[in-house]
């Protein structure tokens, strides 16, 4: 029975409706609105408790009551389903609620419930109707006392089990000032050296900090209460043989360090907040953080930090003191290391920024001397300083390249050293690998060119009349790039690469640690430039002659340098530019890694596999420049690596080739042009095929439309002559050079067909002795070309082809060749010259395209 729905207003969140299973189909009940609560006895006791749901139509209706038992087993299934079964009549039920939020209500009630049935360190008459449905239940604890720690903990954890015990406790907690009461006893443990109540606090003060309440992680960490908690924190059950000395850390005076005085103290409170949360989150509790309290401990970090950059830099007074350290005429190292430690975990503070709060930091730092202050760090004779220094560039590339390639400009245009002048001074001299690293990155960014505007771009917005314009026109370069780059290339790139260029004339190739990653960072500098900078980068390579200088890191004995000097050549083969592939091949850089692969194989290692895909490349992308050179160069040695196909191809190609490195391909043959060679190159021998030149009245008689015959013929215009001729005649095969008239001859020449006249029956004529053999097959003729081949020069003869037609009589037609034993069984019987007809089945006269009888002369 469905009640009918009434308006009703959309702010009661409890609206439901009920069902109930029956024979597999849920049955609707009726609409109502449900409601939980404990049953009061008539002496004011609280009962059992119960959920109800009183119909919207009749509200004096009961739809549901329902009392909760331990045995219930209520489920929450989606966001506004309640499932059960009713423990006396085995009923499945379910309450379907019109608002999440009321179904949580409820939801939050019958779970509170049943995890009080399952606790066995609560009464079930401590449930209140007040704590179900709106607000958490008072508890209290037992005082804090070393006495008293076993039972604290124990109800401590009973209560963090549950959501609603989880406020309960917090709300207890920072009301009573539970930390502050518990400080003491840690205090007076320690002085008991009572290791167990010790292990007890430890285990309280993380119950207490793991309930991920901001309220109560803001005090643990205030000036009264962190050294306490984190004096608990330092016996660990989990290791009862190790005490940790977080107390003396966070007491240390040396920690904070105040380069320029901070006056506001809320933002000094925070500084220190920050820093005790940050070392609570990395060190006190990383062990047993939880992802919930590890959100709320960076989101106070956050907060802070937000704060903190905010004052910064705002504060004119406080910056202008900060970048005066360095502009001081009485220079203090001490105090000018630590104002480049201050900025450094500034600029590290900032990259958890949103992007424009930090891009006006950096805007700040800059307008006050930033450059400076990083040209002096990377100049400073303390590593420290100098990896300080480079976090603040890189972190300021990362946010914005060309706000950095702006102040170089400005360098430049006030002629002082450019910024990229002071990282290539550090590259070459420093010994740390981590800022090796970061420096070469940070100057393929500052020289990296902005990327040309795509033609897709145009295409996308104004169609392909834009392509096409886009293409006329070459990319504008920035005028202030340019003149950066080609001030670089003038001279500061001689100076980055001048450990390259002094391995001119050097035959030792032992190089230490720090030479070697040297060499590692600037040939991938260099590499990227090649990519980067065509131009500028081909005239840099080929007037220092880079190419034969790193091909000598060939011959060290490191792998790793071999493996640097082969990435670079297969970077410059892989641009497939011209000037780059005549480069190598002039320098013969390659022969080194033929010898380097020669004594790497057969092992299987990277250096062998390096090698070897160097080859492939140019076999794959049929560099024949390269193969050329290869071959002709270092043939010896390719032959030694014939086993593999890869050698052995290059070999085959370039004996089919013969040297030649244009771009001789095979010609197709199309509809328009049907009378071409098909082939230059034999595809069965591999070598080269005689080029004929063709008489051109001939061209013509070949080329003929086979129209004008069918006219002719249509018309009647053919006549049988005496001998047997046929006065319109056409050739039956096509001849494209002598070698294939050979092969037709060895196969097995036909003669021309007679077509019959007047409607006559046709007839083979033929010498008396021998008669002309059926038509071979093209493929049979094909197959036993190999077989036949040292027969060639005994079975034929050439003889001239005379043509009676009238559109050939002017021109001479190339001769056709003819089976030896049928021509001179032919004279045998006549004495001379005879004429032979064969005859043509239907089928072959199809595949040659002509239905007109042809005779020919032999």
């Amino acid at each position: 029975m469905a009640a009918q729905p009434v308006p009703h207003p959309s702010t009661d969140k409890k609206r439901v409706k009920v069902y109930e299973l029956r024979n597999n189909d849920w049955f609707d009940r009726g609409t109502g609105f449900c409601s939980a609560a404990f049953n009061i006895s008539e002496d004011g006791q609280q009962q059992d408790p119960r959920v109800f749901v009183e119909s919207e139509d009749l509200p004096d209706r009961v739809l549901l009551e329902t009392r909760i038992c331990k045995e219930d087993g209520f489920n929450k299934q989606q966001e506004t389903l309640i499932v059960w079964t009713e423990p006396s009549t085995g009923m499945d039920m379910a309450l379907s609620f019109q608002e999440a939020e009321g179904c949580a209500m409820i939801w939050k009630f019958i779970n509170n419930v049943q995890q009080r049935y399952h606790s066995v360190n609560a009464p079930d008459d401590s449930l209140s109707d007040d704590l179900a449905m709106d607000m958490p239940n008072p508890i209290s604890l037992p005082p804090a006392s070393m006495g008293n720690l076993a039972e604290i903990e124990s109800q401590m954890r009973g209560l963090s089990g549950t959501a609603n015990g989880r406020d309960a406790l917090t709300k207890y907690v920072l009301t009573e000032d539970y930390i502050g009461k518990l400080i003491p006893i840690v205090i007076e443990a320690e002085d008991l050296e009572s290791l167990n109540d010790l292990h007890r606090l430890c285990n309280i003060m993380k119950i207490i900090i793991l309930l991920n309440d901001t309220s109560i992680i803001e005090h643990a960490v205030s000036d009264e209460c962190v050294i306490g908690v984190v004096g608990a924190l330092e016996f660990d059950p989990d290791f009862p043989s190790h005490k940790a000395n977080h107390r003396q850390w966070l007491e240390g005076e040396g920690r904070y360090k105040e380069v320029v005085r901070i006056e506001d103290p809320q933002i000094l409170k925070k500084i220190h907040q920050t820093y005790r949360l940050q070392y609570l989150k990395d060190v006190v509790l990383a062990r047993i953080l939880d992802d919930n309290t590890f959100s709320v401990l960076n989101s106070l970090i956050f907060f802070n930090q937000v704060d903190i950059v905010q004052h910064l830099q705002s504060n004119a007074a406080f910056l202008a003191e900060l970048f005066n350290i360095f502009k001081s005429p009485q220079p203090d190292p001490k105090r000018k290391k630590e104002a480049v430690l201050f900025i450094q975990q500034c600029c590290a503070i900032a990259k958890n920024l949103q992007p424009p709060a930090r891009q006006t930091l950096y805007n700040n730092f800059l307008a006050h001397g930033l450059l400076q202050v990083i040209n002096f760090g990377l100049r400073h004779s303390d590593v420290a300083v100098r990896v300080g220094a480079t976090d603040i560039l890189v972190s300021m590339i990362d946010h914005d390249p060309q706000m950095i390639r702006s102040m170089i400009y400005r360098q430049l245009h006030e002629k002082q050293p450019p910024l990229t002048d002071s990282l290539i001074d550090l590259l070459l001299i420093e010994v740390d690998l981590g800022v090796k690293s970061q420096i070469s990155d940070a100057l393929k960014v500052l020289l990296d060119q902005s990327p040309p505007v795509q033609p897709e771009a145009f295409a996308k917005a104004n169609g392909e009349y834009a392509i096409r314009a886009a293409s006329r026109i070459p990319p504008s370069a920035d005028p202030q790039q340019d003149n950066f780059l080609n001030g670089f290339y003038e001279s500061s790139a001689t100076k980055l690469f001048q450990p390259l260029i002094d391995l001119q004339g050097r035959t030792n190739m032992d190089f230490s640690v720090h030479q070697a990653s040297m060499f590692t960072y600037l040939i991938e500098i260099l590499c990227f430039f090649i990519r980067q900078h065509q131009h500028r980068s081909k005239f840099f390579v080929l007037n220092n002659d880079i190419v034969l200088r790193i091909s000598q890191l060939l011959s060290c004995p490191e792998k790793f340098l071999k493996l640097v000097a082969i990435r670079f050549l297969r970077q410059l083969i892989g641009l497939q530019d011209e000037f780059y592939v005549k480069h190598v091949s002039e320098k013969k850089v390659i022969g080194p890694i033929l010898d380097v692969l020669i004594q790497t194989m057969p092992r299987d290692n990277l250096l062998s596999s390096a090698c070897l895909e160097f080859f492939e490349f140019i076999r794959k992308e049929n560099i024949k420049d390269l193969v050329k050179h290869v071959v002709e160069n270092y043939r010896d040695k390719v032959q030694s690596l014939a086993y593999l196909d890869l050698f052995r191809t290059l070999i085959i190609r370039y004996d089919q080739t013969e040297g030649f490195t244009s771009n001789i391909d095979y010609f197709i043959e199309v509809d328009d042009e049907p009378r071409k060679r098909t082939n230059i190159i034999n595809p069965k021998t591999g070598g080269l095929m005689e080029h004929l030149a063709m008489d051109q009245a001939e061209e013509e008689y070949w080329n003929t439309s086979d129209d004008e015959e069918d006219v002719q013929a249509k018309a009647g215009i053919r006549a049988s002559s005496t001998n047997g001729q046929s006065l319109n005649t056409k050739p039956l095969v096509d001849y494209a050079s002598d070698e294939e008239g050979d092969e037709n001859v060895e196969a097995g020449a036909l003669s021309a067909e007679e077509d019959r006249q007047d409607g006559g029956p046709r007839k083979v004529e033929a010498g008396p002795r021998d008669v002309a053999p059926p038509p071979e097959r093209l493929s049979e003729k094909r197959r036993r070309e190999e077989d036949e081949e040292d027969d060639l020069s005994k079975m034929v003869q050439h003889k001239r082809r005379n043509s009676t037609s009238a559109s050939s009589n002017a021109s001479s037609v190339s001769g056709v060749l003819r089976k030896k034993k049928t021509i001179s069984g032919a004279r045998d019987a006549g004495g001379g010259p005879k004429k032979i007809a064969i005859s043509l089945s239907s089928n072959l006269k199809a595949g040659n395209g002509q239905g007109h009888g042809r005779s020919d002369e032999a």
